[in-house]
């Protein structure tokens, strides 16, 4: 096991299409997965039962079914004397139930030897995200395509895998505890403003220059920031669980009861603090780098029907004024993840047909990406994730640096 490395979270995978005989129960009773031979470099060759978390993910259902059951391994012609037919038994779940034939499986052995069962819809972008996760990409064949040691370059815990691995339910373990004791005295105990706290990690990181390649000023700060936050929120989630403030005390002689709602809101608070806070922290970072290059522009300033843009260029006063050049104006929003949220950028900033749109998110499907070129919509990557995306839509995609520029050479007209 590796720090910093998948190894840290799975001994291997195993991937591979399902058929329909797996995957529909009216095809099929077998409820066995087929061509698992490879699957002994993961589980080996003794009968086992494992323990077992599964989960359907599609590009649509931001609450994804997920279920707990096991798996049972084992050898089908255990006493036979020169044969061996091994199997992988799965029960009914709410999880099996929604498979499709084509949809794609994966199954992950974790180092407490529990497993993870996925299941993506076939052809969505967390189909794609995950096999780029896991490096795996020849799933063509009717058996699984198996990883060990997931220790390569490739395995590397950054941004992009960060958050994959949070929407299959794994929470990535990462602090710097260096600057907790300086956050701590400069927020005084209080969770800053998204602004300050950007502010901040940008100030940690001497040897960054907003006037670096952007690319990887962008990526470089948000690191930082995603670290340095998530310290900063174990450290107070821990001093508010020790200090007892779920449980509700009745009569000295009776135990404490938990304050489930309380538990549940809080919980709750602290999901939604994270996904408001990186969006914010990301429009920070743009926003920092645009005003090192004195790039003129206007951060969420109102254009048609009350629609905020996240960026107008070079400002809103330009984009009210009619005799002022269209091709002069560009947008630019800014989001974290897509999913089908990409589509509110499309009616922002209406004077502006062909409009851009800066994600993080990585391995966005081919199908999204081509609906968004065909509704005139230009997707910004940083080139730290471009490589997760195809050949063919790399060469379509604009880095940030590509964005910059084109700015840059519309301000100068």
């Amino acid at each position: 096991m590796r720090q910093g490395y998948l190894s840290q979270y799975f001994k291997g995978v195993a991937a591979k299409i399902l058929s329909a005989v797996e995957a529909d129960p009216a095809t099929s009773n077998q409820h066995e997965f087929n061509g698992v031979a490879p699957l002994k470099k993961i589980f080996g060759t003794e009968k086992r039962t494992f323990s077992t978390r599964f989960i359907y993910l599609c590009d649509t259902d931001d609450d994804p079914p997920t279920d707990d059951g096991f798996l049972t391994w084992y050898d089908a012609r255990e006493n036979h004397p020169t044969r061996t037919e091994y199997r992988m038994y799965f029960p009914t779940t709410a999880v099996s139930i929604c498979a499709s034939a084509g949809d794609e499986l994966f199954i992950g052995l974790k180092p407490d030897n529990t497993v993870l069962v996925i299941i993506a819809e076939s052809g969505s972008t967390i189909a794609n995200q995950i096999h780029w996760l896991f490096g795996i990409s020849d799933v063509d064949h009717p058996g699984f395509s198996i990883r060990e040691e997931l220790e390569s370059e490739q395995d590397r815990i950054a941004f992009a895998s960060r958050f994959i691995l949070e929407q299959i339910g794994i929470m990535v373990e990462e602090r710097e505890d260096t600057y907790l004791e300086e956050m701590l005295r400069r927020f005084d105990g209080h969770f800053p403003k998204a602004k300050d706290f950007s502010a901040y990690a940008r100030s940690t990181l001497s040897d960054i220059s907003p006037l670096d390649n952007p690319d990887a000023v962008l990526m470089g700060w948000m690191e930082r920031e995603e670290i340095l936050f998530r310290t900063l929120e174990k450290y107070w989630i821990a001093e508010q669980l020790s200090s007892g403030g779920f449980f509700i005390q009745g009569d000295s002689n009776s135990t404490p009861d938990v304050d489930v709602d309380g538990f549940l809101s809080y919980s709750l608070s602290i999901q939604n603090r994270r996904k408001s806070r990186v969006g914010q922290a990301l429009e920070n970072h743009v926003e920092q780098i645009f005003g090192s290059r004195n790039i003129r522009f206007d951060r969420t300033k109102v254009t048609e029907n009350n629609s905020k843009p996240d960026f107008i260029f070079p400002g809103i006063t330009e984009y009210h004024d009619n005799t002022f050049s269209v091709a002069l104006l560009t947008m630019l929003g800014v989001k974290t993840t897509c999913k089908d949220r990409w589509r509110q950028v499309l009616v922002e900033a209406s004077r502006i047909p062909n409009k851009h749109l800066l994600t993080l998110e990585a391995a966005i499907s081919e199908n999204q990406t081509d609906e968004m070129r065909n509704q005139n919509l230009q997707l910004v990557v940083p080139v730290a994730i471009l490589n997760t995306y195809s050949e063919k839509q790399q060469n379509w995609l604009m880095s940030m640096n590509d964005f910059v520029q084109l700015v840059l050479e519309r301000q100068g007209n």
